[in-house]
């Protein structure tokens, strides 16, 4: 069930952030997450979105091509990064979609309970601050019988790959805005309460398997 609506939110403001994070991260991430591959995972988990739609890590646009604005009654956006956001609002206009696209972190979002049927969210949940507060912010602004649709990169189920996750991650992590590799992905909805409609999951391929391990699928409240 949906918490009350007594749920308030703070003005989103920005952590100041160094050169790295503000110019090569976006350059970075835009990069790995329009491979062919990924492309392709999206292109079968975003024209399932419906109804009101919120896209959570929306910055960039990179999913807007993909969406079936027939099914899709209003769109809404958020990101927590400023630079993004500008391409995001080009994206939903070159697509004819109107668009509710502001600033601000999944763990306090600025949406009212049970203000969707759809959460969209792809290659976020890795770089969040806490994944369980967003997970719970994604079942308070759903309405009952909404769905998340998820595509995420996480921790790999083989012990080898694992292994170098965990190896890996303290850099990674400075390198590419937060990014964690060793995530639970689809039993981080199920310990959150959501019921897994459906989910796939196994590695891209042309990629080293530390990075490669991806989880994609519906979840319901």
């Amino acid at each position: 069930m949906p918490m009350s609506s007594t749920h308030s939110h703070h003005i989103y403001e920005p952590k100041p952030i160094g050169w790295w994070d503000r110019v090569m991260v976006p350059k970075l991430i835009g990069c790995c997450c329009a491979q062919p591959q990924i492309m392709k995972a999206r292109s079968r988990i975003v024209p399932q979105a419906e109804g009101d739609v919120l896209e959570l890590g929306c910055g960039g646009g990179i999913n807007m091509q993909f969406y079936d604005p027939a099914r899709i009654k209003s769109f809404s956006g958020l990101d927590p990064s400023p630079g993004l956001l500008d391409q995001s609002h080009a994206a939903a206009q070159a697509k004819g979609m109107t668009a509710d696209i502001r600033a601000g972190i999944g763990e306090d979002m600025p949406f009212e309970d049970a203000r969707f049927d759809t959460v969209l969210v792809t290659f976020t949940l890795c770089s969040v601050d806490d994944q369980q507060k967003v997970l719970s912010e994604m079942r308070r602004v759903l309405r009952p019988g909404g769905k998340v649709l998820f595509l995420e990169h996480g921790g790999s189920p083989e012990p080898g790959a694992a292994k170098w996750q965990r190896r890996i991650e303290p850099v990674w992590k400075r390198l590419s805005g937060n990014c964690h590799l060793t995530r639970p992905i689809t039993g981080a909805y199920e310990a959150a309460g959501f019921k897994i409609a459906h989910a796939d999951k196994g590695y891209m391929p042309k990629t080293p398997k530390p990075f490669a391990w991806i989880e994609w699928g519906e979840a319901r409240i």
